[in-house]
């Protein structure tokens, strides 16, 4: 166990270690989406739906309000592709106005496809309006910077985005009865169908502001989550299979849009990542994938650590980098890093119809 610790740690250290790439023609790397990819956004807003404290960021130094002990998939993906990582759109405000050269990261915790969705924690910024600060930055900042239209369009064109939306749809709305009416207005398959709908405008409007390279990330498991497990009463820890079904309905509808967006937008290249089945992989073979445990949060309460999400100053595990889920909701660095070498390296094979990296090159 030890050496299948110490290889993950490898692992996660080496794209770290890789230099820069000037033979990639992205100049950046732009994300929209949740708690999986926020960097800091929510740290600016009046909502419940922080990690700004510590254990959060234990392994990154300090807390930045990353849902992680450290590095999250984008952050792996941006490294891998020899990118700097993007910069919280909340904070431009304290940066240099050329900082949103580096990359733009939109994400926010608790934030849906649905504008509805996460409305329990407070404010969040749904997809809806992390595209009209995309508007802004296309329209208002960027130019000051790239005066040229040309220039700009060139400069959007080659930029990667990346879009991780649907989780906090069915967890924070579909799957609580008790505060959403979406469950009984929907069968999981009409659910699913509405998600997308809205999810084509959106990355309709998304392409029209100049995105042409973009990864659709799919859900992951979620019937497998300690929160899940929790709320489930899973009695030996086996993932809900209710919820992985929904997931799937969304998942299979997601693939089905990237391909359809790919001929009907001129010029477009969006591919779909599927972390579903790699996901479940882990969680039915941890061994094999260097973990020790596959159901339980590293920093949570109640059974399977799914009760109560990571408090602050809560002691977490010491064996971080052998958990595959963090908190309650979220995985560890090292599964962010394995999720993130299965799309962004060149032998990729979790994207589709190309890898992340083959994206960037285009």
């Amino acid at each position: 166990m030890k050496k299948a610790a110490k290889f993950v740690l490898l692992l996660l250290l080496l794209p770290l270690l890789l230099p820069i790439s000037e033979s990639g023609k992205a100049p950046a790397m732009f994300i929209f989406g949740d708690s999986l990819v926020d960097n800091g956004n929510n740290n600016f807003l009046l909502t419940l739906a922080r990690a700004n404290y510590v254990p959060y960021g234990i392994d990154y130094g300090y807390p930045t309000g990353r849902f992680c002990n450290g590095f999250t998939v984008t952050d792996y993906g941006a490294q891998l592709l020899g990118l700097p990582l993007p910069i919280p759109y909340l904070s431009l405000e304290t940066l240099l106005t050329d900082d949103i050269l580096r990359g733009v990261n939109y994400a926010s915790a608790a934030a849906g496809i649905l504008e509805e969705t996460g409305k329990q924690y407070g404010a969040r910024i749904s997809f809806n309006g992390q595209l009209a600060f995309f508007e802004k930055t296309v329209t208002t900042q960027l130019p000051l910077l790239i005066p040229d239209p040309k220039n700009l369009s060139d400069y959007l064109s080659n930029s990667v985005f990346v879009v991780v939306f649907g989780s906090n749809d069915y967890i924070n709305n579909y799957l609580l009865p008790d505060l959403y009416e979406s469950s009984t207005e929907y069968t999981a398959d009409a659910f699913a169908d509405l998600l997308i709908c809205n999810l084509e405008n959106q990355l309709t409007s998304m392409y029209n502001l100049g995105a042409k390279k973009v990864v659709l990330v799919g859900v992951g498991p979620l019937g497998c989550i300690p929160s899940q497990l929790y709320q489930g009463n899973s009695i030996d820890g086996s993932c809900i299979d209710d919820v992985n079904q929904a997931v799937t309905l969304f998942n299979e509808r997601l693939e089905t849009l990237t391909t359809k967006l790919n001929s009907t937008l001129p010029g477009s290249f969006f591919i779909y990542e599927d972390i579903y089945d790699n996901f479940i992989q882990m969680v039915q073979n941890p061994a094999d994938y260097g973990f020790i445990s596959s159901n339980e949060a590293c920093c949570g309460n109640g059974r399977y650590g799914g009760k109560i999400t990571c408090l602050p100053l809560q002691e977490p595990c010491l064996e971080r980098d052998e958990f595959i889920f963090w908190d309650s909701f979220h995985p560890t660095q090292a599964v962010n890093n394995l999720i993130a070498r299965r799309c962004y390296t060149p032998t990729a094979t979790d994207c589709r119809p190309i890898s992340a990296f083959q994206l960037a090159q285009i």
